[in-house]
């Protein structure tokens, strides 16, 4: 019967199968293998090979892992590194602790994506490094951004934390810049909770990456077992009891409270400072959990796009407005857009089906300081204009189409009672 309170939802663990938390329950007692071990280069290896790229360097995060590139590369205090506004603040984190300067560009309504004429006038002098967004799966218009940057002499970071899998017309993303970062995160395409990677094919970036990652430690055992935690608790114990009398989401506020489970985002990165888990190595164990699910990619990936077919048939002749179909998306998150979009949301909220709200805000989440990131309301019109239309659906591994038709016939019912 307990099962019957769990939600339907779009995070909480999203990726997570049996076998994942066969593994995470048992490598809590193995704690020698925890910070070095094998797995490490194992999971380096396999991205050089999915990737045909020559070096893969492996970070507790995507966030660590960015840093890296940034430090590695040698920039000027307040050297200016474009990117595109609607993102989360975890791709401004690091260009702020590296003591960079962000510059925002506008992004296109039609696809998420950074506007590439906007990106042009956004382009100064002090611009060096410009970060592209595969916002959602769906890849940037690469052919034009790669002439922008050999027409202003712009190093080109490729931000993959939502397409692994991705790519624009047969070629994969994160092959097409200096060099490409991906995340691990808990609602990323591959999950071991925290984790990140950079590729690249330069041997200099590469040595200098490598030194970096030699410099910085491994994290804390507690930081550990606490990623190790989050899959096994999420499974038997959140999960099942979420609106049971909302035991399960107190349950899961009193873990992160108690610092029994870690939150995606601390505190204090709304504010722009850096928690003192980043940077840090990738932990072998953590690196087991990613290959496991990294041997999954294929089957992952064609289960989101069978799931997003089912929304594009279903949604398509109704009051959402919909991303034109695009070869090579992976669909992290199937997007939709509509004038109520947040209201939407919190009615889903009420019948337990948790949809997403990425992003209610130009820099999510929707308590960042935007300030603190140096964003000035009103430089990118269409990012905060889109932050109140957006509302994202489920596509991992764990929603059935059964589930996916419960999401498609709940829109349409409340769009057609309330809006």
């Amino acid at each position: 019967m307990i099962g019957n309170f769990r939600p339907i939802s779009i995070s909480l663990s999203p990726n997570t199968e049996k076998d994942d938390i066969d593994l995470a329950l048992k490598l809590i007692f193995q704690p020698w293998r925890w910070k070095e071990g094998k797995d490490i280069g194992i999971l380096e290896k396999e991205f050089k090979k999915h990737f045909g790229t020559k070096h893969a360097v492996s970070f507790n995060s995507g966030r660590s892992a960015f840093l890296a590139i940034l430090k590695s590369l040698g920039l000027q205090e307040n050297t200016e590194v474009l990117l595109q506004a609607f993102t989360c603040n975890a791709a401004v984190s690091p260009i702020l602790w590296a003591n960079l300067k962000p510059a925002y560009v506008d992004c296109k309504k039609e696809t998420f994506n950074i506007d590439t004429e906007n990106l042009q006038k956004k382009v100064t002098q002090a611009s060096k490094i410009l970060v592209i967004q595969h916002t959602f799966g769906l890849a940037a218009e690469m052919e034009k951004i790669l002439e922008i940057c050999q027409r202003n002499n712009l190093i080109l970071i490729e931000d993959c934390a939502h397409s692994l899998g991705t790519s624009y017309r047969g070629k994969k993303v994160g092959t097409f810049g200096k060099a490409a970062f991906f995340s691990f995160s808990r609602d990323k395409i591959i999950s071991s909770v925290y984790g990140g990677m950079v590729i690249t094919d330069d041997d200099i970036l590469a040595k200098k990456l490598k030194e970096f990652q030699e410099k910085v430690s491994y994290p804390s055992n507690f930081w550990i077992f606490q990623q190790l935690l989050h899959p096994v608790l999420m499974s038997f114990l959140i999960l099942p009891t979420y609106s049971f009398l909302r035991l399960g989401k107190t349950l899961l506020s009193v873990f992160q409270w108690l610092q029994i489970l870690s939150k995606a985002v601390h505190w204090t990165e709304k504010k722009g400072k850096k928690p003192g888990y980043f940077p840090k190595k990738m932990p072998n164990v953590l690196s087991f959990l990613a290959l496991n699910q990294l041997r999954k990619l294929e089957r992952f990936n064609n289960h989101r796009r069978k799931i997003a077919n089912f929304y594009y048939n279903n949604l398509r002749n109704t009051s959402f407005e919909l991303l034109e179909k695009s070869e090579g998306q992976v669909f992290l998150r199937f997007t939709i857009k509509h004038s109520k979009a947040h209201q939407i949301i919190k009615k889903a909220w009420q019948e337990n089906i948790l949809i997403g709200d990425w992003y209610t805000t130009p820099i999510a989440p929707h308590d960042t300081n935007l300030e603190k990131m140096k964003y000035i309301s009103g430089s990118c019109p269409r990012a905060e204009k889109l932050a109140k239309e957006t509302l994202n659906l489920p596509t991992h591994i764990n929603i059935s189409q059964e589930e996916a038709k419960k999401i498609v016939d709940f829109l349409i019912r409340v769009t057609h009672l309330y809006f």
